[in-house]
């Protein structure tokens, strides 16, 4: 007779957030003791059944909305006892508002103040650039030490299935953190050994090499020090994974962990949290569906592990929970001192000299901001936050973003601040770019007035917008840019704002201009001051000679959307062609057939003429809008579209261009903002463009791509950005990296549009990889090793030579985009990508 395997943490969580409370009930049969382990490290007496029974509940609202974690649940959890402790000690000494804690997802590690920078070291970033399941094995086996038959319920495995599960996520963990390494850019001359050296701790080398690597480390200290972290990565993992989730007291979770606790009354305690999240969803939504599904799930939550009298009774006896935030405010508009919180990495020291940072700038100098904003109706500027439709027109009001992590516990009455500064994307020569300066506020008190001193590397310098109405591309935002003012200085930039208050962030991007003969070399570096704070970081990265700059970049409940068509196909009276236009047959490459313009439009005015079809998100609004275009030839024109609901075409023209030398001749790119153009259309619907210019005949490509960034109410706090990069892949360079400075690390959930021109469906061997391996396109084959299909958003049949194309996957440790391509010869073009913000 078999036996049904135990249901994993992974089904019980999709059965959970479809409504399954029973199933619910046993993920905290299984998870609680660890909960409860780290809940009395934090808290004292009855408080932590208090912690534990509201850290459940924020977790089952979150999977029945849909987030939350796949296979990490236990780390997942123990972040969120963290937070819910951090924000009970914010809510009694007053620092954090009502309602700010109602809406989070705590998918990335809860960095303790203390802490800072664990997040990046070599071992946290190459075990959270590993797949899920990987590092819910290694969690715990590793970190925890729980035997195998444990942990095989929580993966749905045997015994056997975890041991062997464990053995590849820590040969998985040494190839990452030997990946990590490489990427730093070790000594030439470690280069050999290093790359060696995974196989070498497995025994797997030939005795030859494995005296290469033995002469090598012992005159490398370097190296030797790898080689022990590598031989010995469990430990890595306990003295580095397990504080960057449990915090500095993790020792102490072990042990407590290790005895093991449990009794029901936790799960009592989750019924009073669920009651006690009914009354307060009744208060907000003024519904009563909200309270009615919460107390269901409660009454089931209670029903699947005992009989509802005795729980009952039990609860009787339970100490009254802590009091529930009140419901949260309306929205007030904007003011210098109220904030929507940004998330930010940390930052190192630099030390720029004394320089006098007094009150900068005023309102007239706020062309040189970006900040992380929205786009008023059809306005000339970028107004603040980007907010959703609840807020009113976009912009016009503060965002309620979730709160970043911050010190469980801080002196009562100071003010703590961390800063950053970093390039988004690249600063490349004879190009524009962006540098953004984050803050953030870990203390408990409101910081002084924030002066704030950006020194540029040489050669980069700030660059003011255009003027209302002038040319399309704008090449800095206006407005109050989240209260910053800049202006600036002989080396850089001098900018001011209001105090920052306790537990929030803020951003603002600052348009810079690269000189072509600008040195490589530091990046740039930051200097705050408020009050007696004084907070110096620099950037890793500078100036380079090849690379993506950034167009566009901004924060806030925002993603990125693509689409586009092609100006060019094959003749429709020749054999063949009709199949290959609908994507079949053996001839749907460009490279066959003598093309000739494509004419969809009913305006005989035009030569050429295609659609895309563009769905923006439910309650989603545009916040700014490149359009692309190219095809065969060194002269780029303009080009005319039409956006959906208007009857006639504007014409465009290009702000920059690019040409650039594929086998078959050059090809150009070319740019143009369409923000206001975009802003102004119906929501979804036909996008068209015409009359490029285009060359004919065999082997030509013409085509166009609408990329934009946009508001989601539905997505979590999010960072976006567009990088411009007419890179040609193939040929002599068979792979391209191009770094991505400036977001979110390893682990983060990204989502990527990718428009690249000259694309052969023919040929395989195309390969995208954002650091976590080879991604597949959601539309066209969707084939991973054959991307450049032909194939783009918005429209279903064959686009020759145009690729328009959507990927999913986790941020690498090391950000960057690597386009690889065995036999193909491509322009790569543009790279829009949104990632959730973490700290």
């Amino acid at each position: 007779m078999s036996v049904e395997p135990p249901r994993s943490d992974a089904d019980l969580l999709r059965a959970s957030a479809q409504g399954d409370a029973a199933a619910y009930g046993l993920l905290y049969r299984r998870h609680a003791a660890a909960a409860r382990a780290l809940a009395r490290q934090l808290v004292r007496g009855t408080e932590a059944e208090d912690v534990v029974a509201e850290a459940f509940t924020k977790v089952l609202d979150l999977v029945g909305r849909g987030r939350g974690p796949e296979w990490s649940f236990r780390t997942y959890l123990l972040t969120v006892v963290r937070r819910t402790v951090h924000d009970r000690s914010r809510i009694e000494s007053g620092g954090l508002a009502d309602g700010e804690i109602e809406d989070y997802d705590p998918g990335a590690p809860f960095v303790d103040p203390a802490l800072v920078g664990l997040e990046r070291s070599i071992v946290a970033r190459a075990y959270l650039s590993l797949p899920e399941r990987w590092r819910a094995v290694l969690w715990h086996v590793e970190v925890e030490r729980c035997r195998p038959a444990a942990v095989a319920p929580l993966l749905g495995l045997s015994a056997n299935g975890v041991a062997a599960l464990a053995y590849r996520a820590r040969e998985g963990l040494r190839q990452a953190y030997l990946q990590v390494h490489l990427g730093s850019r070790p000594r030439r001359e470690c280069r050999p050994a290093l790359g060696r050296m995974g196989a070498y701790v497995r025994g797997g080398l030939a005795r030859r090499d494995s005296r290469v690597v033995d002469e090598h480390v012992s005159r490398c200290e370097e190296c030797n020090g790898v080689l022990l972290e590598l031989a010995d990565v469990n430990r890595g993992l306990r003295v580095m994974v397990g504080p960057l989730y449990v915090g500095p007291l993790f020792g102490g979770y072990a042990a407590a962990l290790a005895k093991g606790t449990g009794g029901a009354a936790g799960l009592l305690g989750v019924l009073a949290a669920l009651r006690r999240a009914a009354r307060r969803r009744r208060a907000a939504l003024g519904g009563g569906a909200a309270v009615a599904a919460a107390m269901t799930a409660a009454l089931f939550l209670m029903s699947a592990d005992e009989p509802a009298g005795r729980s009952v009774a039990a609860s009787t006896a339970m100490k009254p929970a802590a009091p529930v935030p009140s419901p949260p405010s309306p929205p007030r508009p904007v003011g210098r001192s109220e904030l929507a919180p940004h998330l930010l990495g940390s930052g190192g020291g630099s030390e720029l000299g004394p320089y006098p940072l007094g009150p900068g700038g005023s309102p007239e100098l706020a062309p040189y901001l970006l900040g992380p904003v929205g786009r008023s109706e059809l306005g000339p500027y970028l107004m603040g936050p980007v907010g959703g439709p609840e807020l009113g027109p976009v912009g016009r009001r503060a965002l309620v973003s979730p709160p970043a992590p911050g010190p469980a516990r801080s002196p009562s009455g100071q003010a703590r601040l961390r800063a950053a500064v970093e390039p988004l994307g690249a600063l490349v020569r004879a190009q524009p770019g962006i540098v953004g300066v984050r803050l953030r506020n870990d203390g408990d008190a409101p910081s002084g007035e924030v002066a704030a001193l950006v020194e540029l590397p040489k050669g980069v310098t700030l660059i003011p917008t255009a003027r209302r109405h002038q040319a399309a591309a704008l090449h800095g935002p206006a407005g109050t840019a989240d209260g910053w003012t800049c202006r600036p200085t002989g080396g850089g930039a001098r900018c001011a704002r209001a105090p920052l208050p306790p537990g929030t962030g803020t951003a603002v991007f600052l348009r810079v201009r690269v000189d072509e003969n600008a040195p490589e070399g530091a990046g740039p570096a930051l200097r705050v001051e408020a009050g007696a704070l004084r907070v110096l970081a620099r950037a890793e990265d500078g100036v380079r000679a090849s690379g993506a700059p950034a167009r566009f970049a901004t924060e806030g409940r925002v993603t990125v959307r693509a689409v586009g068509n092609s100006l060019l196909t094959c003749p429709e009276e020749r054999e063949g062609c009709p199949e290959a236009r609908r994507r079949q047959g053996d001839q749907r490459d460009n490279d066959l057939w003598p093309m000739e313009p494509l004419d969809r439009d009913d305006d005989p005015a035009t030569r050429c003429s295609s659609p895309a079809r563009l769905v923006l998100p439910k309650g989603g609004r545009v916040v700014w809008a490149g359009l692309y275009w190219s095809a065969s030839g060194d002269r780029a024109g303009p080009i005319r579209v039409r956006p959906p609901g208007r009857g006639s075409y504007v014409t465009v023209h290009p702000s920059n261009a690019a040409v650039r030398e594929l086998p078959n001749g050059p090809v150009y790119q070319a740019f143009a903002d369409v923000s206001m153009l975009a802003a102004g259309a119906r929501r979804s619907g036909l996008w068209w463009a015409a009359d490029a210019p285009v060359m004919e005949g065999t082997a030509g490509h013409a085509g166009w791509s609408l990329v934009l960034v946009v508001t989601d109410p539905r997505e979590p706090y999010s960072q976006a950005v567009v990088l411009d990069s007419a890179t040609v892949v193939g040929g002599p360079r068979r792979r391209v990296r191009l770094p991505i400075g400036g977001l979110t690390p390893a682990a983060a959930p990204a989502r990527a549009e990718l428009v690249t021109w000259e694309g052969d469906a023919g040929l395989a061997g195309d390969r995208v990889s954002l650091g976590s391996g080879a991604l597949t396109p959601a539309g066209g084959d969707r084939d991973r090793s054959n991307v450049f299909d032909g194939s783009s958003g918005g429209v279903a049949e064959m686009t020759f030579g145009v690729d328009v194309d959507t990927v999913g996957a986790e941020l690498g440790a090391d950000p960057g985009l690597t386009i690889a391509t065995d036999k193909d010869v491509v322009m790569f073009g543009v790279a829009a990508l949104s990632v959730r913000a973490r700290s």
